[in-house]
């Protein structure tokens, strides 16, 4: 496990905050992407807006908390910014962000991005485009999804799992093809919240001391299961909302790690 500097050494700057292990920026992937330099990152995970919940235009483009959310659910989230694109910009836009990652990325670098059934096939030729080797998908069983009469439920949704180059080992392990964790709505902090027991077995290709780009960090799940992994995280958000909540949180959980070992 890694040592972590007291909270009270980070420091932060407009938009911009860093502490050890973990550096955070609030502003649109693409261009923070751009400022960072080459081969510098061990590994990519990250849930970018799907831009999905239906076939056309109109259902794309309707509020999130509609598309994402049962109906009858009560909680309310911050909103969701970037989940309106239409098929070819949302494809156009991954292969721009997903290139800037491989840019980024050391050679033997895993990238792992979650999606859903609709958006798979596209995600799949962006992930290419931008030059990464695509290794398969690790489906998501959430245990629960909406019912559909006639038909069966859509409760899975996927890991594209691909890599920079020539795939490197770092376990021994034979890990599943499937995860399967339910998604429990007192832990949620965003609408589409992954579960971090989740995250953290997907780390298993990650070496452990790596360090992770993030570049679509919500509220924040993947560089808690980082930080309680041992591994460096950088995350990226454009909603300013989240990017609070993120930070709150994950510094909140550097606190907590740094009492336990006082």
């Amino acid at each position: 496990m890694r040592a972590t500097s007291p909270v009270l050494k980070k420091k932060y700057m407009d938009s911009h905050f860093q502490t050890d292990g973990i550096s955070l920026y609030q502003g649109d992937a693409l261009r923070v992407l751009t400022t960072l330099p080459e081969a510098s990152v061990d590994a990519v995970l990250t849930d970018p807006p799907y831009s999905s919940g239906g076939v056309t235009l109109g259902a794309r483009q309707a509020d999130p908390a509609q598309k994402y959310q049962s109906s009858g659910t009560k909680k309310q989230y911050p909103p969701m910014l970037g989940d309106s694109k239409d098929q070819h910009s949302w494809i156009m836009w991954c292969t721009l962000w997903l290139g800037e990652c491989w840019r980024i990325a050391r050679e033997g670098a895993p990238l792992m991005v979650f999606t859903d059934w609709r958006q798979l096939p596209a995600l799949s030729d962006a992930v290419q485009a931008a030059g990464w080797k695509w290794l398969g998908i690790v489906p998501w069983d959430k245990r629960s999804a909406r019912p559909q009469i006639g038909k069966f439920r859509q409760q899975c949704e996927y890991v594209l799992f691909a890599v920079k180059g020539r795939f490197i080992a770092h376990t021994r392990a034979c890990l599943p093809g499937v995860y399967g964790y339910p998604v429990i709505a007192a832990r949620k902090v965003h609408l589409t919240s992954k579960p971090v027991e989740l995250i953290e077995d997907l780390l298993a290709v990650a070496a452990p001391q790596a360090t992770v780009l993030d570049p679509f960090m919500g509220g924040g799940s993947v560089g808690e299961a980082c930080i309680r992994t041992g591994r460096s995280y950088i995350g990226m958000e454009l909603s300013p909302e989240y990017y609070e909540i993120s930070r709150g949180r994950l510094t909140a959980i550097l606190a907590e790690r740094e009492n336990e070992t006082e």
